[in-house]
């Protein structure tokens, strides 16, 4: 029995991870998975009435669960980053995410911005590192509101964090069995104290001769997954790079309402979540689309071990999305129960080839 905590947050969170719960009670009376939920109040309305943003007793709580599901966190009416650093930078720091895995896979050509570009040629992973980086809060502001205002802010990268996610990378390229091909994108030409990402690298792929290499600055990777996004397997950089590309990423494959992430630490509790933003203009109007926050069910059933439930999802969501029941991933295309309903439909459609 897994026990899975749930996190909907603010806004448009709540809906959408409302129909990704159908969805895994769909799949989870076909395949078995047997699973339990365990909900967390924590997000703006809940800091607004009582003051407290994310206690530590749920962090404790959470690292007994099996997983995290989160819909999105952020209000207009919370100083901007509080609850985000909070809850979510809380959970990644606290549980020591380390990985925050991004696939970015094209599942209808008709939504993909790019002239020609087919589901073959837009197949990849990138491996973000999730705990260090510009965002470990290192830094600050000083003399704030006057003319000789200084801010200043120290990117942190260890040896040990650079090489886990490395090789996480590495691993996973084997895994896919795709084209096997690991590419590193820093910006060790403009920031050398990046050099040793670029060291780290080299010396893990001395243990992977099976595996191919590539390397490619932030601002050349971020031309290249335009001009060329077949040139690409799994994709590893730092966590203010990866955080950038994967929103374009995200674009290429049909936008945010598709872009899932899994927050990974290999072997323990793992959080997983769209990572669209909280939208609260669009809080309560059944607009929302809710593929995202399902395919972030998709990841989760995959790392606890339902592959079959994590396949059958993930061909629900190609069906409807090929076929144009579900026909565009914009909020307001496609109410947000509809959509659940629809992808339930082709759950239980698919049910007895899955079987």
């Amino acid at each position: 029995m897994h026990t899975i905590a749930v996190l909907p947050g603010d806004g448009i969170g709540e809906e959408v991870v409302r129909e990704a719960l159908r969805v895994l009670e769909a799949v989870s009376s076909v395949t078995g998975f047997k699973y339990k939920l365990e909900h967390y109040p924590y997000g703006a309305e809940h800091y607004l009435k009582t003051g407290e943003g994310f206690p530590d007793s749920a962090l404790r709580e959470m690292r007994d669960h099996s997983a995290i599901l989160m819909g999105a966190i952020g209000d207009p009416r919370v100083e901007t980053g509080l609850l985000e650093r909070a809850i979510i930078a809380g959970i990644r720091f606290g549980l020591d995410l380390y990985v925050n895995l991004r696939p970015i896979k094209l599942y209808a050509e008709h939504l993909c911005p790019l002239k020609g570009v087919t589901k073959d040629q837009l197949d990849l992973v990138v491996v973000r590192e999730n705990t260090e980086g510009a965002y470990v809060g290192v830094g600050g502001i000083m003399k704030r509101g006057s003319e000789s205002e200084v801010a200043v802010c120290n990117m942190v990268w260890t040896r040990a964090g650079t090489e886990r996610v490395i090789r996480y990378a590495f691993d996973l390229a084997r895994q896919r069995g795709k084209e096997k091909r690991v590419t590193l994108v820093d910006k060790a030409n403009a920031i050398r104290p990046m050099d040793l990402w670029t060291r780290a690298f080299g010396e893990v792929a001395k243990e992977y001769p099976d595996l191919t290499t590539d390397h490619a600055y932030i601002d050349a990777a971020c031309m290249w997954m335009v001009k060329n996004p077949d040139w690409f397997d799994v994709v590893v950089t730092d966590n203010l790079f990866g955080d950038i590309i994967t929103d374009l990423g995200a674009m290429l494959q049909g936008g945010l309402g598709i872009a899932a992430s899994g927050n990974i630490h290999p072997g323990k509790v793992s959080m997983f979540e769209p990572i669209h933003g909280s939208a609260p203009k669009y809080k309560g109007k059944n607009v929302a689309c809710p593929v995202a926050c399902v395919m972030a069910v998709q990841m989760m059933l995959d790392y606890l071990g339902d592959r079959e439930g994590a396949t059958l999802v993930e061909s629900a969501v190609a069906n409807a999305l090929r076929t144009k029941k579900i026909a565009s991933l914009q909020a307001g295309e496609v109410p947000t129960d509809k959509a659940g309903e629809i992808l339930v439909g082709e759950i239980k459609d698919l049910a007895p080839a899955a079987g």
